[in-house]
């Protein structure tokens, strides 16, 4: 575990759990983002982009690391992970790569996890099923944008992380309180 960020007092901060990119896959989708057509959207940036576990919302600091110890526990579990991409989708704020789950992995560390942290109290697990994607432009209006894959091959998470969210006039920033190896 390496801690990237400290965490004072005990007001609220916005959390979420993520798997983390490799640095090829970071490359890629960020040379694949700049050859999306100019529009109405804001790429997120290389920092951003991860492959979200459980979004936490807003929560006491204090639980921070309890919420890292649940994930380094779900994290000591998962079996090896890889992603493969699927397809382009957009919801009516952000565009997204969606993968698919190759094996089964990742969905089973993310269950594992939304039970730990329901039992912590800290997370209601949502309605619809986990879905593995990254968040790669968001919108005030949807572009409809149709582009080809980017062509990332497999994808190994680097690891999995807690992060903080803070929220800027430029959007959002992550920044990692807590990081965990695969």
């Amino acid at each position: 575990m390496s801690s990237a960020a400290s965490v004072g007092g005990d007001g609220p901060i916005r959390l979420f759990c993520a798997l983390t990119l490799p640095v090829a896959t970071l490359d890629g989708l960020v040379v694949w983002q700049a050859t999306l057509p100019d529009g109405g959207y804001r790429p997120v940036s290389r920092e951003n982009l991860h492959v979200t576990l459980a979004f936490l919302g807003a929560r006491p600091a204090s639980e921070a690391d309890a919420i890292g110890d649940e994930l380094a526990s779900a994290v000591g579990a998962a079996g090896p992970i890889e992603l493969r991409e699927l397809r382009y989708r957009e919801t009516r704020s952000v565009g997204m790569l969606v993968f698919d789950d190759v094996g089964g992995a990742a969905g089973d560390l993310a269950r594992d996890l939304h039970g730990r942290l329901q039992r912590l109290g800290v997370y209601e697990p949502e309605s619809r099923p986990w879905l593995p994607h990254v968040t790669v432009v968001r919108f005030r209006e949807r572009p409809r944008l149709a582009p080809p894959l980017p062509g990332l091959g497999a994808v190994v998470p680097s690891g999995a992380a807690v992060y903080m969210s803070r929220l800027r006039p430029t959007g959002a920033e992550y920044v990692v309180i807590r990081q965990y190896g695969l």
